[in-house]
């Protein structure tokens, strides 16, 4: 199969198409609880799940955006199901992220404004790239944090050097985007498609899991924007969309040709 291409076909299919141990990352947000029709297209999700396992390196990384929908006053738990099965077929639940969302949905009357979707990181082993990216800006930056005596866990006692405190530190594992129009977001040809996701998301996730030259796939391609942000990371890439007009939409993002403005 050709890299750096978005294929248009049932991705249970198109995943068997591909050697074992061949992808680095996969970052997708698949269809959940119906909330989105996709022209009418469904989808295996144990089937996807086996086929990520086998596709999937040691140490690759699956990052799996979902949420789940409010049925008859109940949420349905979909997401904690799907995670768990992974799980259950041998991958590890590396962190259970948040992404935090500008807009949200209207609640009925006794329920809170939602406002964020489940980012479940999931290793095959431990994770072999993990760049944790140090963004928080820290408000005692350039303080020298002195030495003190700490209790070991055999009672012991021991000193730590003096330290002098960053500028930035490690992000927390809830991470906020506009999902608005403009730079970091999303462009405005993408929201021809129902359930996008900001491009800085796939982004982040990409600079977090994955080294330059990766094969990074999304088998739930959408607009694309996962293809997108990897070319202009410079990984190689793999998209699988069962939508034909959806993969016009991703296959014209893609074509576009990354501005370097430093030049």
């Amino acid at each position: 199969m050709e890299l750096n291409k978005i294929y248009c076909g049932d991705n249970c299919d198109l995943l068997g198409q591909l050697p074992k141990d061949c992808i680095d990352l996969v970052v997708t947000s698949p269809p959940y609880d119906d909330l989105r029709t996709y022209g009418g297209h469904t989808w295996d999700f144990y089937g996807v799940a086996w086929q990520l396992k086998r596709v999937l390196k040691l140490g690759g990384v699956i990052v799996w955006v979902v949420a789940d929908a409010t049925i008859k006053g109940s949420e349905t738990g979909t997401s904690f199901r799907q995670a768990l099965y992974f799980k259950e077929i041998g991958f590890n639940l590396h962190d259970t992220m948040i992404f935090e969302k500008d807009s949200f949905q209207k609640p009925n009357h006794n329920r809170y404004w939602a406002c964020f979707e489940y980012m479940f990181v999931l290793s095959k082993g431990k994770p072999k790239t993990a760049y944790m990216i140090s963004d928080r800006a820290n408000s005692q930056s350039g303080k020298t944090v002195s030495s003190k005596t700490v209790r070991n866990a055999d009672g012991s006692t021991s000193t730590r050097r003096p330290v002098v405190i960053a500028a930035f530190g490690k992000r927390k594992n809830i991470w906020a985007y506009s999902t608005g129009y403009g730079k970091g977001t999303t462009c405005k040809e993408a929201y021809q498609h129902p359930a996008m996701f900001p491009e800085q998301l796939a982004t982040d996730h990409i600079l977090s899991w994955s080294n330059p030259g990766d094969l990074v796939l999304d088998p739930f391609t959408g607009s694309g924007t996962t293809c997108k942000a990897a070319k202009e990371l410079g990984r190689n890439f793999l998209g699988f969309e069962i939508n034909p007009e959806y993969c016009k939409i991703a296959e014209r993002r893609i074509a576009q040709e990354v501005l370097d403005f430093a030049s």
